[in-house]
């Protein structure tokens, strides 16, 4: 099975982008980051003309996230939980069934967290993006430690907004005060591997110079000024069914790109 996340950066714009690549890519479930459109007003059609099941939680104009699947989706869960006042789209969850196991799978749009506002102490200041992004990081872990107890694959594949270390980013200095590479977030992301999971691409590929985001401006993409923020990252059960992890590096060259690129593996589902 193959399994992918694309941050698409409005579905409404990128839709022809998204369908060019579902049609050479093939892959068999993606969950989408940024699609910015309600549930009503997402064009399904991309996405049901080519034989895939859908289940989105949207927002207007903002962040949302989908999953697209060629198997069918059961026990679809939204929104991420231990926080009732969090009205943002960030979180998709939802377990397909392949030829041989079932998988759970989760697909997030985590906060960037810019700009990082500090108090007198240097801590993230209350109410700020910052202190939400680390928030909202907690609460993430927090299920974690709940769907880890589900003995079964588990997949968490999207947009975390997290520069994991240096070899991770053409010019590391550049993001030194940046919320996607700051250490409290880079520790928040640390913590969550630390508890039994494995970064697919990095399993697969060792070394710098493999990104999954160009800024549009400068030239980025054409000098490889990248990062790598979005991630697949798998339990031991799922880790132990990984064949390959790639990305979609081509897709970022095409006519109307979103500013990241496709990430996928393939699991002996």
């Amino acid at each position: 099975m193959k399994i992918a996340s694309f941050n698409i950066n409005g579905i409404k714009a990128r839709s022809a982008a998204l369908g060019r690549w579902l049609d050479e890519a093939q892959p068999d479930l993606v969950v989408l980051q940024e699609i910015k459109s309600t549930d009503e007003a997402f064009p399904r059609e991309v996405i049901e003309e080519r034989g895939y099941n859908l289940e989105t939680h949207g927002q207007k104009g903002f962040n949302g996230v989908a999953i697209l699947s060629k198997h069918p989706l059961e026990d679809v869960t939204r929104g991420l939980p231990g926080d009732e006042s969090d009205t943002q789209a960030r979180w998709i969850e939802a377990t397909v069934g392949g030829p041989t196991h079932a998988l759970r799978v989760c697909g997030l749009y985590l906060p960037n967290g810019n700009p990082v506002e500090l108090d007198s102490e240097g801590q993230p200041k209350g109410g700020g993006k910052y202190a939400y992004k680390l928030d909202w990081m907690a609460r993430m872990e927090a299920r974690l430690r709940e769907l880890m107890a589900l003995e079964m694959p588990l997949a968490l594949m999207g947009d975390y907004n997290i520069i994991p270390q240096a070899e991770d980013a053409t010019r590391p200095d550049a993001w030194r005060d940046d919320a996607l590479f700051l250490l409290p977030s880079r520790e928040a992301f640390r913590r969550m591997i630390n508890l039994g999971l494995t970064d697919a691409f990095r399993a697969c590929t060792s070394g710098p110079g493999h990104y999954t985001f160009w800024d549009y401006q400068a030239g980025a993409f054409e000098r490889n000024d990248g990062i790598r923020i979005d991630h697949i990252l798998l339990n031991a059960y799922a880790a132990d069914l990984l064949i390959d992890c790639r990305i979609d590096t081509e897709v970022r060259a095409g006519e109307k790109p979103s500013d990241h690129v496709p990430i996928w593996a393939e699991l002996a589902l």
